[in-house]
């Protein structure tokens, strides 16, 4: 059995594992990173990149769709109604994901770190072995970085097989079907719910919650709630998956019930081609039993705020640890961080704000408190919006059409900024000054005494923070 000695020793090559490594590398550290399938993790192979590609796509197909009605839109017009290819659809979303796969590959190999495939099988908590027999690789390190990542979670009655499937699955179907049932409203199901439907599926979404999205507030969700209710898509909330059944034409009937049904209650039942399960995703943990490191009830590593664990030298980050929200950019963070620390840098996991964002049609963004957060934490609060439609560049993008906003919320004594959030279409590309903004501590007039390029969706921040101050320029 061979052996390899290095300084740091990186499990997983996801968003998290990858960027520590690089890190780690940069900083002159002797750093292997082992990766049991493509670099790049769930986020750029089968999550975040793939699914915005899709939705791209889907968005492309609409805009077709609305210029072959008669008479066209905008002034253009297409002879027939456009046909979508979900197979070739699908492999350009691949190719995409080809290229930032090599790309990650790239950047490893130009910051020195070493990338193993194969899958860890951890001796203890600083020896992993990978492969079999005579040809197997023992690694030892001075220090570990895991960032095992997470999966989706399987609901127990309806396991993952030919018509339940997962974000993974969805995102690689040959054919696009023609009914879909999604179980779960949060932001997996509704991006890739909406997805569908504007590709021309039927979709029904199954949220047990009283409604979809409920992490965010009733305002927030209303331009969401009313677009979905539009683009046709069903919503059943309070009620509760219980299984399905197959049907001899090869489509299955999705079982539900309502939350507070009496026991036996006979179940409802939604005739669908594919049933995607998106009800949440839990942290690939289970392989670390050798290491001795700690986890908590729910299987996150338990760490502090420099991510390590409590065995010396072993570090988690990303989706696998329980610091932070299971984000791609939470995960980049801390693997950036740790890497600085085993340099000697003083670095700690204390984010004023930390930027969601849900890519649905419109898009839900959030940073810092809402104004009930903020009531809730005791401070003197102001708040302002500022509408899509009243923004020169949202009407050229025909952003204005979802009813979308921005809201500011700011403390009333000293406008310090707590919390920005918006709807709309294109919305979440503002979201960096609007975190800046409270990383850095900014009052309102900071903002407000900013100039901002017209025509730019940018100016609604500007006009956001401007309503809250009480004299926004382009509203009523």
């Amino acid at each position: 059995m061979k052996t390899r000695n290095c300084k740091v020793l990186v499990i997983g090559a996801g968003p998290g594992g990858y960027v520590a490594a690089i890190r780690a590398g940069q900083l002159g550290m002797d750093t292997v990173i082992v990766e049991g399938q493509r670099a790049g993790g769930t986020c750029l192979i089968r999550g975040c990149i793939p699914s915005k590609a899709l939705i791209h796509a889907a968005h492309s197909f609409h805009k077709l769709a609305n210029h072959a009605k008669e008479g066209g839109h905008m002034g253009i017009s297409i002879p027939g109604p456009a046909e979508l290819k979900m197979a070739d659809t699908v492999a350009w979303k691949d190719s995409i994901v080809d290229r930032l796969n090599k790309g990650v590959e790239a950047l490893l190999k130009n910051a020195g770190v070493e990338l193993i495939n194969g899958w860890a099988e951890f001796q203890d908590a600083k020896t992993v072995k990978i492969g079999k027999g005579k040809d197997a690789l023992l690694i030892q390190a001075e220090n570990v970085i895991l960032a095992n990542g997470s999966i989706p979670i399987e609901l127990p009655f309806m396991k993952y097989g030919e018509h339940v499937i997962s974000s993974k699955e969805a995102l690689s179907l040959q054919e696009l079907p023609k009914r879909i049932a999604v179980v779960g409203g949060g932001y997996i199901g509704l991006e890739l719910g909406i997805t569908f439907r504007m590709l021309g599926s039927e979709v029904t979404v199954v949220e047990a919650m009283n409604s979809v999205l409920p992490i965010f507030d009733k305002e927030l969700r209303r331009p969401l709630e009313i677009a979905i209710k539009k683009q046709k898509i069903a919503v059943h909330t309070k009620v509760f998956a219980k299984g399905i059944e197959e049907n001899k034409d090869g489509s299955v009937d999705l079982l539900y019930t309502p939350k507070d049904a009496e026991e036996g209650t006979e179940p409802e039942r939604l005739t669908v081609d594919k049933v995607l399960v998106t009800v949440g995703r839990r942290p690939m943990s289970a392989a670390l039993a050798p290491t001795g490191v700690a986890l908590d009830e729910r299987g996150f590593v338990k760490v502090n705020n420099k991510c390590e664990t409590n065995m010396k030298g072993v570090y988690a980050i990303g989706d696998v640890c329980d610091l932070g929200e299971m984000l791609a950019h939470v995960a980049s963070f801390q693997g950036e961080m740790v890497a600085e620390i085993l340099a000697g840098h003083n670095r700690a996991y204390e984010p004023a704000a930390v930027p969601a964002i849900v890519f649905t049609e419109p898009e839900v963004v959030s940073v810092g408190l809402s104004p009930d957060e903020a009531k809730a934490a005791g401070h003197p609060v102001i708040t302002g919006k500022f509408p899509l439609a009243a923004n020169g560049r949202a009407l050229t993008q025909e952003a204005e059409k979802t009813a979308g906003f921005i809201r500011v919320t700011a403390r009333e004594d000293d406008h310090r900024i707590l919390g920005i959030q918006g709807v709309g279409t294109h919305i979440s590309e503002l979201v960096g000054e609007w975190t800046l903004a409270i990383e850095m501590g900014a009052l309102l007039e900071d903002i407000a005494h900013t100039i901002h390029a017209h025509p730019t969706m940018t100016e609604m921040t500007h006009e956001g923070v401007l309503a809250t101050l009480g004299h926004a320029i382009h509203s009523m």
